[in-house]
């Protein structure tokens, strides 16, 4: 019987009171720059709190990528996706309730976002609702949207009944044009709104582009609560794009941030933390939860953090679960290792991951300091590479010379008769993630152990050092969807 191999402790500093980490923030590296999208129109949503912004954001772009939900403040961050409507791209950009009171003490940053939303405004969608009429809210944010040079669109939301359209006029004494009747729940009227919102953009720029660019690669930034997620997207951002803080939850939808480095365009996905499943108690808890599990298999590289001053919890290993589940390309990214690096080696930290992490030998490791960007920027670069790898594509007969070499030095195990499994070839037939079919003589008496084996023989011998490798195993005579399901 083996005796059982002794788990690697976690470093011992780790588990001392960690540094303040506050003071001034150290210049942002030039070496990231922002997107250069100056010739994108920017229509910005804005209203007071629960009149259905986030709804009709939704409703506009046709996906569910704001939280929707009648707690006031819920959005706090700007939302922003580029879409493509009736010939005009541009960026749709749902801001946070103006005039709420964050019961977190974050108003003053929501307002700083809302601010820069309506600071780069080309056209405001000032969205208010039927039911409740024309508040004193309504009129403060009429207010200060004047103070703006941008064209003003009134949006009446939650007409369900056409009864309501009388009410929706009370909305003229704002001053602010005649107002556009919608109802996003009964998908009414959206057309009309669709051709309000080009009609009121200016002539498209020639630097325009036709339809939606996408991003070359997009990055989610992932881990459990406080880790510094939020402050390494700004990092890369080089702008406060989301609001940070050391309050637990501050980010709750999954925010698309784009940026731009090596004259390239990619796209950072921030996510909201994970908490243990026990501790999830809200609605709040679940959708948070929920798109952060989406960020991963949206993106083509998981950036999975730590914070240098805390051990592995529970969390970072339900992560790392869902990524190699997804399998998905994946760097670790250890922050805040300023406040440690004079106490803790780089290769103390790494053996800690890779005692903890053994279903992804593989993986990279990055340290950082997001708050002063040191690294990020190789962090990035790291990034490409895996993307590069996922990406390639092995010629046929070059994986068999790899596999006879392979099968040479060690031979299969034998069948259920007791005869050698014979491995006729291997092929791949998908990239990101790259994955391999292997045809042989027995599929099922490949046993694990020997699957394992010929991975680590692909993963030296091909391009895919660094990323997930899914290995099929099928007959002869079976075609790739009957093969053996285990990657």
């Amino acid at each position: 019987m083996r005796s059982k191999q002794k788990k690697k402790s976690r470093p011992k500093k780790i588990l001392s009171q960690s540094k303040s980490a506050d003071g001034p923030a150290l210049k942002k590296p030039a070496i990231v720059r922002p997107i250069p999208d100056g010739a994108i129109a920017k229509v910005v949503v804005v209203g007071r709190p629960n009149v259905g912004k986030s709804s009709l954001f939704n409703w506009l772009i046709e996906k569910r990528i704001a939280i929707e939900d009648p707690t006031a403040g819920v959005t706090r961050d700007r939302l922003v996706q580029r879409v493509e409507l009736e010939g005009r791209v541009f960026d749709l950009i749902d801001t946070g309730g103006m005039g709420f009171d964050d019961p977190d003490g974050l108003t003053a940053k929501i307002d700083a976002q809302i601010e820069s939303g309506l600071g780069e405004a080309t056209l405001i969608l000032f969205v208010v609702e039927v039911r409740s009429g024309l508040l004193p809210g309504d009129r403060d944010v009429a207010s200060r949207i004047r103070r703006t040079s941008a064209p003003v669109l009134v949006v009446v939301n939650k007409a369900d009944d056409q009864k309501l359209d009388v009410h929706a006029h009370e909305f003229d004494a704002l001053g602010l044009g005649p107002p556009l009747i919608v109802s996003v729940r009964q998908n009414r009227n959206r057309q009309s709104l669709v051709e309000a919102i080009v009609a009121h953009l200016p002539e498209p720029w020639p630097e325009e582009p036709d339809e939606v660019d996408l991003p070359e690669m997009k990055l989610a930034i992932v881990g459990r609560r406080n880790v510094g997620k939020s402050t390494f997207v700004n990092a890369l951002a080089c702008e406060d794009r989301v609001i940070t803080s050391p309050i637990a939850g501050t980010t709750r939808d999954s925010v698309d941030v784009r940026f731009c480095t090596d004259n390239r365009s990619f796209l950072a996905i921030d996510t909201p933390g994970l908490r243990r499943a026990k501790s999830r108690k809200s609605d709040l808890d679940f959708y948070s939860t929920h798109r952060a599990q989406r960020s991963i298999r949206r993106a083509d590289v998981v950036l999975l953090v730590f914070d240098a001053s805390e051990p592995i919890g529970k969390v970072d290993k339900q992560l790392a679960e869902l990524v190699v589940e997804e399998s998905k390309p994946v760097v670790l990214v250890v922050n805040k290792w300023d406040l440690y690096a004079g106490g803790v080696e780089r290769k103390e930290w790494a053996e800690y991951l890779r005692d903890t992490f053994r279903t992804m030998p593989w993986a990279p490791i990055e340290f950082v300091t997001a708050k002063s960007g040191r690294n990020v920027k190789a962090v990035v670069d790291t990034a490409q590479r895996l993307f590069r790898q996922s990406h390639s594509r092995v010629p046929t007969a070059k994986l068999n010379t790899i596999l006879r070499s392979a099968v040479d030095a060690n031979k299969p195990p034998a069948d259920t008769r007791g005869r050698p499994v014979r491995i006729y070839y291997a092929t791949q037939v998908e990239n990101a993630p790259p994955t391999i079919v292997l045809s042989t003589s027995a599929p099922k008496s490949i046993s694990e152990p020997y699957r394992r084996y010929l991975l680590g023989v692909l993963r030296k011998h091909t391009p895919f050092h660094e990323v997930p490798i899914k290995l099929f195993v099928r007959g002869r005579s079976m075609n790739a969807d009957a093969a053996d399901p285990r990657p």
